[in-house]
């Protein structure tokens, strides 16, 4: 365990007995940037390392104790592909969600997905919301932690990309020496750095009401960046990075580098 925990040990122990959380894996996406490689497969089930990319995903959240179900929101075109992949999977239960949409433009983007799954579930849990096209080498359970100790606020997982005009494609972050997030822009023309956002987020159960406010206040919903720079700009958001590899499938370049790294 890295530095930023000495003293905080007992993360876990802050979470009330049988207080669960359930991880939403957004695939929902049509995957048109890799169209010509991929053509009818799903992205987060393309091929690297002769596994499907989500299976990097949900290996890592085998390990958070406090998980109970794992919850896959695709479309109509997507679904049975997930539903026979979640089928052949062993530990955590997966459950996939069907967000009704059939084509790109229909699609609802990632605000819009995390909102139906939540307007669908009955019962009050933490979030851990992941998007399926993220690969990485670090661990989960450590952010879970991190993310547990400064509960309620949303904590969100960052990684310096080290290069500044990539950053343009990304949510650009400032974070402080608490690792408080105190500047966001999403996909700003002149990145003031090259830490950028993940798609990775932690939701309490008490932060979920933000939502319905800020749909109530903006259109963008495709981004789920648009979604953290405005609540950034009103509530805590903490900021945790991630060392080692980190891979957003969302070109032919970034998946063969992915490739190359993990069939190493």
């Amino acid at each position: 365990m890295s530095a930023r925990f000495n003293g905080l040990t007992q993360g876990w122990s802050l979470r009330k007995q049988g207080e669960s959380m359930k991880a939403l894996i957004l695939a929902a996406g049509y995957g048109t940037r890799l169209a010509t490689v991929i053509k009818d497969t799903p992205k987060p089930l393309i091929p690297v390392g002769n596994r499907p990319l989500i299976d990097y995903v949900v290996d890592k959240l085998q390990d958070i104790k406090s998980l109970t179900e794992i919850v896959v929101v695709s479309n109509n075109k997507f679904t049975p592909h997930f539903q026979q992949w979640a089928g052949s999977r062993k530990g955590l239960p997966i459950r996939v969600v069907n967000d009704g949409t059939n084509t790109p433009e229909e699609r609802l983007g990632s605000v819009g997905d995390i909102r139906f799954v939540w307007q669908k579930e009955s019962s009050m849990d933490d979030w851990l919301v992941i998007g399926g096209d993220n690969l990485f080498d670090g661990d989960l359970s450590e952010y879970v932690d991190f993310a547990v100790l400064k509960s309620p606020a949303m904590t969100i997982g960052v990684y310096d990309i080290k290069d500044i005009p990539a950053a343009t494609k990304f949510g650009v972050v400032a974070i402080d020496a608490h690792q408080k997030v105190i500047s966001f822009q999403e996909k700003p023309k002149e990145p003031a750095s090259s830490l950028i956002t993940m798609c990775l987020y932690y939701f309490s159960k008490e932060t979920l009401g933000y939502l319905p406010e800020y749909l109530s206040q903006s259109k963008a919903v495709d981004a789920a960046g648009s979604y953290i720079q405005w609540l950034s700009e009103k509530k805590n958001v903490y900021g945790f990075q991630f060392s080692g590899k980190w891979y957003d499938i969302g070109s032919i370049e970034s998946l063969e580098e992915a490739r190359a790294h993990f069939n190493k």
